[in-house]
């Protein structure tokens, strides 16, 4: 490493640590950046954490001020490097910390291990390169590939380890970055499945208190339907309610990041999971070990006939049989983003609710059967509707004894002896045929429903 010498005057992070109200230089790599926010009072901010190889564990943080947010730092990767000129160390709530003051401090942007050239990417109006620079540089970017940088480095989950908790951290792609409601919703995916949560609401509250659809108010519109991978689950990234985020357009749709410190929560068996105002990024290079892993496992899946049943399902429940043995699999969000009003598809799901839930009541007093389920897989949720002979398909040939229809709905739901309650179920993956058909011919997409067909359960 590079002697870090006095007449320069750039300082280790060690020592500028110990330099409390002084301004020093510095210079470190970049391992998380916070998202940019509104401070209260008229600047941006943005908070950082660096080190170098006299500080890797726990590193020094930053807080960049500037008045605008396309002035504050865009970091391109973690492991990207900055150069800080006359920034603050200041001692707070026992913690010391850089800061940077949009009047006196600059700062300038270098790629990392994997960069060649001196010229930053991004550099703050007044700050001045000299040709000393170049030798820290080198010397970092010599670090980077012979050392694994410590700080911060806990372990990150995939979306099939997803757990309830807080401080989680998430490797992922970001798929698309929405606006529900005038709040930021992130879509975020890695090629794998969300594992199936417990259902736990009563039957029958289905009717007036039905398991929503979605985690967003709304459905998603059709052209970001149709941007969404095959397989895998899109998880909904919510920025918490309570905190005013800016800036994030920075992240860029189709990079892989980490998100480190995420709370995550069960809500009707959807999962929550909330950026918070603590939440850091990490943008991982696309050369990462880790991410060449993720997609390749992704174009894998993708490739494979049977890529598109959820993780979870196999070994597959013999609960049902099909009478399309021929047709391959696909997921709920392929059907509903599928460019056809009418069709026909085959899929694994669970059962997770039933309009109406009492056997007595699945068939009209005219004896034909009307049933609305709602479906669930690892991408998606929708509404399939059990009619007429597609009922007797389902259930028999003939109205079946009122002990037998119940084993049948029993298995579909997942209501065994131990929790006849109903209000906690864990329902099997299934197999089943779905028709997709329409109400109003002049909006055929729009009025779009589905019923199950070709469908039958094995008791």
């Amino acid at each position: 490493m590079a002697t870090w010498g006095e007449e320069y005057r750039c300082m280790r992070i060690v020592d500028a640590i110990a330099s409390i109200n002084q301004k020093v230089n510095i210079i470190g790599v970049v391992l998380e950046t916070g998202i940019p926010k509104q401070s209260k009072g008229t600047d941006c901010f943005v908070t950082m954490k660096i080190v170098d190889e006299s500080c890797s564990n726990p590193g020094m943080s930053l807080t960049m001020f500037a008045a605008k947010m396309e002035q504050l730092p865009l970091v391109e990767s973690s492991g990207d490097i900055i150069h800080l000129c006359r920034i603050v160390i200041k001692f707070h709530n026992g913690q010391v910390h850089g800061v940077f003051h949009k009047k006196f401090s600059s700062f300038a942007l270098f790629k990392g291990k994997h960069g060649a050239s001196f010229i930053p990417y991004q550099v703050w109006p007044s700050f001045k390169p000299r040709d000393q620079d170049k030798k820290f540089i080198v010397a970092l970017r010599q670090l980077l590939v012979d050392y694994e940088l410590a700080g911060g480095s806990n372990k990150s989950l995939s979306l099939k380890e997803l757990r309830v908790g807080r401080d989680l951290s998430l490797l992922c792609k970001v798929l698309q970055i929405c606006e529900v409601e005038n709040k930021p919703l992130l879509l975020i995916w890695d090629g794998t499945d969300t594992p199936p949560a417990t259902i736990q609401s009563k039957l029958e509250d289905e009717m007036e208190n039905p398991l929503p659809l979605q985690v967003e108010p709304f459905p998603l519109p059709r052209d970001i339907l149709l941007s969404l991978p095959d397989a895998g689950t899109v998880l909904r990234l919510i920025v918490d309610e309570d905190h005013e985020v800016l800036g994030l357009h920075l992240l860029k749709t189709g990079r892989w990041v980490k998100f480190v410190d995420l709370n995550c929560e069960l809500h009707a068996g959807l999962w929550h999971v909330k950026l918070m105002p603590y939440t850091k990024l990490r943008f991982v290079p696309n050369e990462d070990p880790l991410i060449l892993e993720s997609e390749r496992y992704c174009e894998k899946r993708l490739s494979s006939k049977f890529g598109r049943m959820p993780l979870s399902s196999t070994p597959l429940s013999h609960t049902t049989v099909t009478n399309l043995e021929d047709v391959p699999f696909v997921t709920l969000t392929n059907i509903l983003a599928h460019p056809q009003a009418t069709a026909k598809f085959r899929c694994v799901v669970r059962v997770i609710a039933a309009i109406p839930w009492r056997i007595e009541d699945f068939r009209s007093p005219h004896g034909t059967y009307r049933i609305r389920l709602t479906l669930e897989d690892s991408t998606a949720r929708l509404h399939a509707f059990v009619y007429s002979k597609d009922g007797e398909t389902l259930f028999g040939d003939y109205p079946a004894a009122v002990d037998l229809m119940t084993k049948m709905r029993n298995l579909l739901l997942g209501i065994t002896e131990s929790n006849n309650d109903t209000e906690t179920r864990n329902p099997p993956w299934i197999q089943c045929c779905i028709k997709s058909y329409y109400r109003d011919k002049n909006d055929a997409l729009g009025s779009r429903c589905y019923r199950i067909c070709d469908t039958k359960v094995r008791c």
